[in-house]
């Protein structure tokens, strides 16, 4: 191989080695970042993952909000209507925070299966969703409906 040939050839793989290094120390910084959605059922089915930083959102359940009048701990149940998980924030809540509202709150599960949250978001007006409490709030009701027409199909039959 000629000597120039051979320059270049080592030159090139190690600017190879370089930028595999490069994405390699990105991608585990950025690995600690990551927190995944998971919805009430998958939560209560036990899918999500115990002591790991989650987000975890629905509807906040009718009735389920609890304040402690001596600290700012807030207890409250976010639901899909298919399933309920208790959550327990510390500090100070939206504005826009209230009983049938839909939330996402990002913090963790632990052993008890109650979420232990961090931050809190509220929608932000009447018309908006975030995009995975509705795919969640949408599944749960295509799994009602499913249920609905098999029981209806069962009382057809019956008669």
């Amino acid at each position: 191989m000629h000597p120039i040939r051979k320059k270049r050839l080592t030159i090139v793989l190690f600017l190879v080695a370089g930028l595999a290094i490069a994405v390699g120390l990105t991608t585990y910084a950025l690995r600690q970042n990551i927190n995944l959605f998971y919805d009430p059922t998958e939560i209560a089915a036990g899918n999500a993952p115990v002591d790991v930083r989650i987000r975890a959102g629905g509807m906040v359940e009718a009735g389920s909000v609890v304040r402690d009048t001596e600290t700012l701990k807030v207890e409250f149940k976010v639901t899909d209507f298919s399933a309920s998980v208790p959550v327990e924030y510390v500090g100070i809540l939206p504005d826009l925070f209230a009983e049938g509202q839909g939330v996402v709150a990002m913090g963790r599960l632990n052993n008890e299966g109650v979420f232990v949250a961090d931050q809190v978001l509220a929608k932000h007006d009447e018309n908006y969703m975030p995009p995975e409490v509705a795919d969640a709030l949408e599944k749960s009701s295509k799994a009602q409906n499913k249920a609905a027409d098999v029981d209806k199909a069962a009382e057809t039959t019956a008669y």
